[in-house]
């Protein structure tokens, strides 16, 4: 037998508690744990935070389910994941300093999973003290069957590039294509199946504090990202026998054991940790409308507070589509060196500040205190265009930064397609002083 909930949908909101339920009456109302559930279900608490965390920030999900969670896992057997790493992974016949860009990981006829298929390219910080992150990138071409998995270690942000995904989790549905994100909690058990392959994207292992909605400052109440457009799955069970995996990540290391049914057993769950997906065309960017450049902290979609304010564990960044029309001002990325590593990827499209290279698929590294910023064509183009209104269309660059140095992985410096010569997009940059002030 194998039941699902009435239709598949979303339930909207980000931080919020949730209720639903697959079977009517599954869910206990005025209690979470009463001596006996309905349907002969097990009342199971999932939490996300200490169990004394401030209660606007306390994160816990109770789940009814078919079997405990202590059913979901036997004797362990460690196994051997040689492309995804943890930090701390410094591998010292790797240089990290430097200026670095990749084009697209290309597919392979090997068949991977979404797990599987996971590259690690960096590091930062360390999985065991619970700070920092992990970037990798994903290729899969094939579903993963009577196969789970979860992260002890971390919540994953998920930025496809290409292709579709169909997250199966303990909670619900979530599908996933280009221009959208997902977000699995640490501890959510899920499998995934490729619904239009090859599929490829980008991945951040957050191993700190979780992604909440950044502070709007002087901003006030609208535009960034909105609560209400994180969406989080509906109930939908499996009460299927037969042999499966379940594959855990724990301190950077994998862990295998084999269980006889599904483990996607939750029939009613409410709280507010839960797996969610948002439309990064929902993201409603600002700028300046006179003159200047304000920081890239104004494209921060979600950010994972480090515990020193204003400092982030990681930051994620959206660059999208969106009207310049400030006066008098170089309108690209300035040059710049600052605090925070910054790896970049492309979605789609062309990144204004490098309009050569930077293909959808491919990342940039700028690695803390090294200086970056526009090429020569991007700087001649910003120093001598017209000052007129300009859109800038069919782009979708994201970052991934973080107060920690990002190491590279050795999969990064030697098998992932490094452009060697991404260095010299600065090398024909000219010397223009003369003396002479420019004319008002």
């Amino acid at each position: 037998m194998q039941g699902y909930a009435p239709a598949k949908g979303y339930m909207p909101g980000f931080g919020n508690d949730f209720e639903t339920e697959a079977l009517p009456g599954a869910l206990p109302q005025g209690m979470n744990s009463p001596q006996k559930c309905n349907y002969g279900l097990y009342a199971e608490q999932l939490t996300g935070t200490a169990f004394t965390a401030p209660r606007g920030k306390n994160e816990r999900t109770w789940c009814y389910r078919i079997r405990p969670s202590v059913k979901h896992t036997h004797r362990f057997t460690k196994i051997n994941m040689p492309h995804w790493k943890s930090a701390p992974h410094v591998d010292p016949d790797v240089v990290s300093l430097g200026q670095y860009r990749w084009d697209p990981v290309p597919h392979t006829e090997e068949e991977l999973t979404f797990i599987t298929g996971m590259r690690t390219m960096t590091t930062a910080g360390d999985v065991n003290t619970q700070i920092g992150m992990a970037s990798h990138i994903y290729l899969a071409n094939k579903s993963m069957e009577d196969d789970y998995f979860y992260s002890a270690d971390s919540e994953l942000l998920i930025v496809p590039q290409q292709g579709e995904l169909r997250f199966y989790t303990e909670l619900g549905i979530i599908d996933l294509a280009p221009k959208e994100i997902v977000i699995i909690p640490r501890g959510l058990v899920y499998r995934v199946e490729v619904v239009e392959g090859p599929a490829r994207g980008f991945v951040c292992e957050n191993y700190g504090q979780k992604f909440d909605l950044p502070g709007r400052g002087p901003i006030g109440a609208n535009c960034l990202a909105n609560s209400r457009d994180f969406k989080t799955p509906v109930a939908r069970f499996e009460d299927r026998d037969a042999e499966s995996r379940m594959t855990i990540k724990w301190c950077g290391s994998f862990h295998q054991t084999t269980i006889d049914h599904s483990p996607l057993d939750v029939v009613a769950w409410h709280g507010n940790y839960a797996p969610c997906k948002y439309d990064l065309r929902s993201f409603s960017p600002v700028g300046a409308i006179l003159f200047d450049h304000p920081d890239p902290s104004i494209f921060c979609v979600l950010t994972a507070p480090s515990g020193i304010e204003g400092t982030a564990n990681i930051d994620f960044l959206l660059i999208r589509e969106r009207w310049l029309v400030s006066e008098n001002t170089f309108r690209p990325a300035w040059y710049h060196k600052n605090i925070m590593s910054e790896l970049c990827g492309n979605i789609l499209g062309v990144y204004d500040a490098k309009p050569q290279g930077f293909l959808p698929g491919g990342m940039s590294l700028h690695n803390m205190m090294l200086p970056h910023g526009p090429d020569r064509e991007a700087f001649e183009k910003g120093s001598n265009e017209k000052m007129e209104p300009v859109y800038l269309d069919d782009t979708m660059t994201f970052m991934f930064e973080t107060r920690f140095p990002q190491h590279l992985t050795q999969f990064a410096a030697q098998d992932a397609p490094l452009q060697d010569d991404y260095i010299d997009c600065w090398s024909s940059l000219e010397k223009k002083f003369d003396g002479t002030p420019q004319p008002k």
